[in-house]
């Protein structure tokens, strides 16, 4: 059932970190239930699996009250929506709190609950930017490249707002009290530079983009295209992987290569390792260099990796409700996950969370005749 088995998370649906975070936590066995707009159509959304799906009008007073009921019986609460919102709609943390003091309140946003950058808006690439990262992403000559919106939205900022929440559970076992979690994915993002911080401070890390070890300047260290137009990754980086790469690439007899950390000569080297590389195949590189140590691998598509016969291997994606995606992770000895699942959604749904939220039938059904409740 996973390790997070009866424990109840509220969710107030949104995009990005939030769900994606939620679903961590599902994922690992947590009862998730999200709050959808009364409005909201039924969604085939791969970050929105193993939901159960309730819609609230919560501009409505009885929606509000309902929230309220639903938050009294959960052990933590995820909201992603600019500072004040929420206190605006009567369901601030003092508001969830007071009906359950132990309740630990999650909020995600991009800059975070307060400073001069608030209440601006934002989306990953701004986050990154502003956090030290997105300078130093991308290849010598060229403009800042954004690594999709991962290192945002869902590194720093989904991800880091389910350890937090992890964190606060732990604590509230002991104290009985719950609290507020400000994730803000500015943080989060310059915290997952920590390493590259090191490496500055040893001077790894400190000339232009794309000219250090690992930001694509070392030869060793790339990517690289093969004659069939795909590409290899390579990452050689202690001596006897590095000279494994020579001696497969037919280079270890090169003098010039000799001097792998010499900063003056990685163009020229990587010049010879393009050249070396682009006289064969994809295959027949995975052929040399998946039985010799040179840490290698294919660069893949989505579609290609779930193909992989290691990610088939160890079930590194599963189908759900049609939908190919990911599988939960990490792996658990003895609390051992379930399966992801469809969301659960629809009227017969509403009315099953709202007893279990302490409604009654005379109540559901008036919310649902209302439009509160859908």
């Amino acid at each position: 059932m996973g390790p997070l088995s009866g424990i109840r998370v509220l969710e107030v649906a949104g995009q990005g970190p939030g769900p994606f975070a939620a679903m961590v936590l599902a994922d690992l066995g947590a009862e998730v239930i999200r709050v959808e707009r009364p409005n909201a159509f039924d969604i085939k959304d791969v970050v929105a699996r193993s939901r159960r799906i309730v819609r609230l009008d919560l501009k409505k007073a009885d929606g509000v009250q309902v929230f309220l009921r639903l938050a009294a019986s959960s052990d933590a609460l995820i909201e992603g929506f600019r500072p004040g919102t929420m206190e605006r709609l009567g369901l601030g943390p003092q508001d969830c709190m007071a009906a359950n003091p132990a309740l630990i309140y999650g909020r995600i946003t991009g800059w975070g609950q307060d400073g001069p950058y608030a209440q601006a808006p934002g989306h990953d690439i701004n986050y990154i930017a502003l956090a030290g990262v997105l300078a130093h992403l991308g290849r010598a000559g060229s403009p800042p490249t954004p690594p999709l919106n991962l290192l945002g939205d869902y590194g720093g900022g989904g991800m880091l707002l389910a350890v937090g929440i992890l964190g606060a559970l732990v604590e509230t076992t002991r104290s009985g009290q719950g609290q507020v979690i400000d994730a803000a994915m500015v943080d989060g993002s310059a915290l997952l530079m920590t390493f590259a911080w090191t490496l500055h401070h040893m001077g790894q890390l400190g000339g232009p983009r794309g000219t250090n070890i690992l930001d694509s300047g070392a030869p060793f260290y790339d990517v690289y295209e093969c004659a069939d137009g795909a590409y290899i990754s390579v990452g050689s980086m202690e001596p006897q992987f590095y000279d494994e790469l020579l001696r497969v690439t037919g280079l270890d007899g090169d003098p010039l290569m000799a001097g792998q950390h010499d900063r003056s000569l990685w163009p020229e080297q990587k010049r010879r390792l393009t050249e070396a590389i682009l006289h064969r195949t994809s295959r027949e590189w995975r052929e040399v260099m998946e039985s010799a140590p040179v840490c290698f691998a294919p660069v893949l598509d989505m579609a290609e990796a779930v193909r992989h016969p290691h990610n088939v291997a160890r079930g590194t994606f599963v189908e759900v409700g049609g939908m190919t995606q990911p599988a939960p992770a990490p792996r658990f000895s003895r609390t051992t996950l379930d399966g992801p699942r469809t969301p659960r959604q629809g009227t017969d749904e509403t009315r099953a969370i709202l007893a279990d939220a302490g409604c009654t039938t005379e109540e559901i059904e008036s919310l649902i005749e209302s439009g509160t409740a859908r």
